[in-house]
């Protein structure tokens, strides 16, 4: 079974090649995600290059992929800025992501093995024992973990997508304890689910779970 943890650090989404365009996707993204840049900042491909020490060559290509992700918009006359921040586009992420995600898991759960679900719950202690700023990259990797054996590439790329999309939204909330315990209580009730391979149930939690939390987390907003 991989590691969570190389898994984690190793992470570059679907549809993105390995190695340096891979870093500067993860790198530009952390800083989008944290505010570093902020929504409406053009990314200067020179100034990215000199900052990272690449050529513009890859930069060129990380931005185009982060416009896949949704983190930027590219305007006509090729200028390309981080992505606005919405309600409405908050809210549309998360009904996105509840559709998604409960395909995912009723396409998977048929192909799930115990191991799959190990790792998920191996997961799942890093979230219960990390520094909140960390659940971003965690929490997807817990539920990929159980998505990922429905072998559906499309919807698992785009199911990544709205977890990136969403993640830049999370990270901007500082969740009380209760909200907190309640996502672990949930995680903990879809491995149950899954264990028991009960498709019903692990779809109608994960429906459960992403409303839940964008009703919680919209007023924030």
């Amino acid at each position: 079974m991989v590691s969570p943890i190389r898994e984690i650090a190793d992470f570059a989404p679907l549809n993105i090649p390995r190695g340096r365009v891979a870093t500067l996707v993860k790198d530009i993204r952390a800083d989008i995600v944290s505010g570093a840049i902020p929504p409406g900042a053009t990314l200067v491909q020179e100034d990215l290059a000199a900052r990272f020490q690449v050529s513009r060559m890859p930069v060129r290509e990380a931005i185009k992929h982060l416009q896949m992700l949704g983190f930027v918009t590219v305007e006509d006359n090729k200028r390309a800025r981080v992505a606005a921040l919405s309600v409405e586009d908050f809210v549309e992420i998360f009904d996105m992501r509840e559709s998604a995600e409960a395909l995912a898991i009723r396409s998977a759960i048929p192909h799930l093995s115990n191991a799959h679900i190990s790792e998920a719950a191996e997961i799942q202690q890093q979230i219960e024992a990390i520094d909140p700023k960390g659940f971003g990259s965690l929490n997807m990797a817990f539920h990929m973990a159980l998505y990922r054996p429905s072998a559906r590439p499309r919807l698992l790329a785009h199911v990544e997508t709205l977890f990136n999309a969403a993640d830049r939204y999370v990270s901007m909330v500082s969740a009380g304890p209760d909200l907190k315990a309640k996502a672990n209580a949930e995680h903990h009730q879809l491995l149950d689910y899954c264990l028991k391979r009960d498709v019903a149930a692990a779809e109608a939690c994960v429906r459960a779970h992403v409303s839940q939390a964008r009703n919680a987390l919209a007023h924030f907003f």
